[in-house]
């Protein structure tokens, strides 16, 4: 499997990120092992999580995805060094505001680090904007991270095309670190999130992109057709929102892809994915060693221009 290159970072990632928001959710730790040895195994390497991962469940605190990170990469399972772990820090957390303030980073980092048991964070993701910050603030408290070794690459989440660009002025007037990857909301179904100026910027900029919701909740896996489909699914608060026309002509273009290559649909909305220069790598959870094979079918399938173009225009 051929790695690619994310951005500027140094960084060098697999197609696919597995999307730790599954593990102490609907993964526990025993089959969060699992999926990560057979993830691996399959010759992936980065893993996306977060602080707040999963402090919607009720009782948990969040850092629980963390916790069993740390655990697993303190098994050996694999050298630290292979893996790529990725986390976030500045989302709110239930009713407690965090923020991207300089004293929050500073403890929220070394939070992150003791759950994980590693000296590093591959790379450091501010998870939102936070308008009550300057950002000059944000980038310095970055900047600290790095120069201590806390951190090797930092980006941010949920950031639209103005915000961005406002922190990439910041960083060159003020010398300080930019940001080097982001981490939007993009699938087959939420495009204009990212398509347009944002995909535009980071193009031009060589930021890399590792997209959240790839699957769209698991929307795009084909499964949900009916709202009574999404009943007792834990994402169906998320589901229920793609049942519309556009949402129904996506997965008709995808049953179409389907009939004539054999794949399934969560391939085709990766592949679609991959296909797509803006994209480095999306991000994708997976809560049994089945929907785990869909990873590597994806990074094999080969969608013709004219299925891309079939997609695109459902979407559109």
């Amino acid at each position: 499997m051929q790695n690619r290159t994310l951005g500027r970072t140094g960084l060098s990632v697999a197609p696919i990120v597995f999307g730790g928001n599954v593990f102490g959710w609907t993964a526990d730790e025993k089959t969060s092992f699992q999926l990560l040895d057979a993830f691996f195994d399959a010759g992936f390497n980065a893993i996306d999580t977060a602080d707040v991962y999963s402090a919607w469940v009720p009782g948990h605190q969040g850092g629980e995805s963390e916790a069993i990170i740390g655990k697993w990469l303190k098994s050996g399972s694999v050298k630290r060094d292979d893996a790529v772990i990725i986390t976030k820090v500045g989302f709110d957390n239930n009713e407690r505001k965090t923020g991207l303030s300089a004293d929050w980073i500073a403890k929220a980092v070394d939070d992150s680090l003791r759950r994980l048991q590693t000296d590093y964070i591959d790379l450091y993701l501010a998870h939102k904007p936070d308008d009550a910050v300057p950002l000059e603030e944000t980038l310095g408290a970055f900047a600290r991270l790095k120069e201590a070794g806390k951190v090797r690459a930092i980006g941010c989440s949920n950031y639209n095309a103005q915000q961005l660009q406002a922190s990439l002025d910041v960083a060159e007037a003020t010398g300080l670190g930019r940001f080097d990857v982001l981490q939007p909301e993009y699938n087959l179904y939420t495009r204009d999130k990212f398509e347009g100026p944002l995909a535009d910027l980071c193009a031009r900029e060589e930021i890399g992109v590792i997209n959240y919701y790839s699957l769209a909740a698991g929307f795009l896996t084909g499964k949900y057709r009916t709202k009574a489909d999404t009943e007792g699914v834990a994402r169906s608060y998320r589901v229920a929102n793609y049942l519309d026309p556009r949402g129904l002509a996506i997965l008709g273009a995808m049953d179409a892809i389907a009939a004539e290559t054999g794949a399934r649909h969560a391939d085709i909305a990766l592949a679609w994915l991959l296909a797509k220069p803006s994209v480095t790598a999306p991000i994708a959870s997976a809560t049994s060693l089945s929907q785990l094979e869909s990873f590597k079918r994806a990074v094999n399938l080969r969608l013709s221009n004219e299925m891309i173009r079939l997609l695109d225009e459902a979407g559109a």
